[in-house]
């Protein structure tokens, strides 16, 4: 089907919906609503795109008027440039989307390869996304935190709460890999030590069922750094899905309830991830319209600090704005990300 009728047809639907909804009952007008909303951007921007054209036609057949000439020159050439881009955004805005775009996530990261200073890499990461959270405007929740003894981290989860938040970090899951001298090293030598970092979309209970019998829930005493309830009381919670072989801990709260439904919302996300993942794997031929598959062993970045650059392997782009990063400046690069895998997905549909 050509781009004309494509359009054609969406413009139609958009009718229909708005048709519907002046007699639709209380049960459909939730539903239409929803449609005509996701809808509307479209419509509206085809509609530029046809004013545009439309104008540009107008103004060429003014060219041929010499006393219109002059006049008409410049807005001919200034609409004919901007259709090419109008043309891209609607072709950008029909591609199939990823249903989980638009929901919040849980990032989860951990240190890999490299001791204790994966971990100390491992928390100055999570600091790092903490902080651009926040200059998103998005809610960010600290699910858990297993500290390490020199001030690193074993373990951390965050729920990331926000509109688009998936949409926007699905890209760093993958291996981050860290290159600098570290605090404890006597002779000045370069170390190369890696963390692993995931991105889940959030997930309803009606995403996931969980049969509560395909669990086992154990409790013991919480460790590590976390206050006077540490050691004194059996609120850390472990559930393990006996059917995936998946588990989730979690401790950070004083609570064994609070620790159980911030363990389940992990899980749900897990087991929602897995099934997206089988899926995409059915469909193969989407994935190379992809950057990268965010598969927790795909090495995706490095940070190296002696020469004070980060780089991101998948699309060869290097920033020498190491400190900025690590401050939570990740636009950039989420950016630059974005931008390829629209351009990937634009060619595989044949653009």
């Amino acid at each position: 089907m050509s781009l004309p009728q494509k359009l054609d047809r969406l413009l139609s639907r958009a009718d229909e919906v708005r048709h519907a909804l002046n007699t639709a009952d209380g049960a459909q007008v939730g539903a239409l609503s929803k449609e005509l909303s996701e809808l509307e951007p479209l419509v509206a921007k085809v509609s530029a795109y046809r004013a545009a054209e439309k104008a540009r036609d107008e103004a060429e057949a003014m060219l041929a008027d010499p006393e219109m000439r002059e006049l008409a020159e410049a807005e001919y050439y200034q609409l004919r440039d901007s259709l090419p881009q109008l043309e891209r955004e609607i072709r950008l805005m029909l591609l199939p989307r990823d249903a989980a775009d638009s929901r919040s996530a849980i990032l989860e990261i951990r240190p890999a390869a490299g001791g204790d200073e994966a971990a100390l890499f491992a928390a100055e990461l999570f600091g790092a996304y903490q902080r651009y959270a926040a200059s998103q405007g998005w809610r960010f929740e600290i699910l858990d935190y297993d500290a390490s003894d020199l001030g690193g981290v074993k373990g951390a989860t965050a729920g990331i709460e926000g509109r688009g938040v998936f949409a926007k970090l699905k890209f760093e899951s993958g291996v981050h890999r860290v290159q600098r001298v570290p605090a404890t090293e006597t002779q000045g030598r370069i170390h190369t030590s890696t963390v692993t970092v995931a991105v889940l979309p959030e997930a309803e209970e009606v995403d996931v069922h969980i049969n509560e019998g395909d669990l086992r829930i154990d409790t013991y005493r919480a460790s590590g750094a976390g206050g006077q309830h540490v050691n004194k009381t059996d609120s850390a919670v472990r559930i393990t899905h006996i059917p995936s072989g998946v588990v989730v801990a979690m401790q950070e709260e004083k609570s064994q309830h609070k620790n159980k439904a911030k363990a389940m919302k992990v899980l749900r996300a897990r087991l929602y991830e897995a099934e997206r993942a089988r899926l995409a794997g059915v469909r193969s031929a989407d994935r190379k319209g992809q950057v990268g598959t965010g598969d927790r062993s795909e090495r995706i970045r490095t940070y190296n600090f002696p020469q004070g650059r980060v780089t991101d392997h998948r699309i060869g782009l290097t920033l020498h704005k190491i400190d900025r990063v690590m401050l939570g400046e990740f636009e950039e690069i989420i950016g630059a990300l974005t931008t390829e895998d629209e351009a990937a997905r634009l060619a595989a549909e044949g653009e």
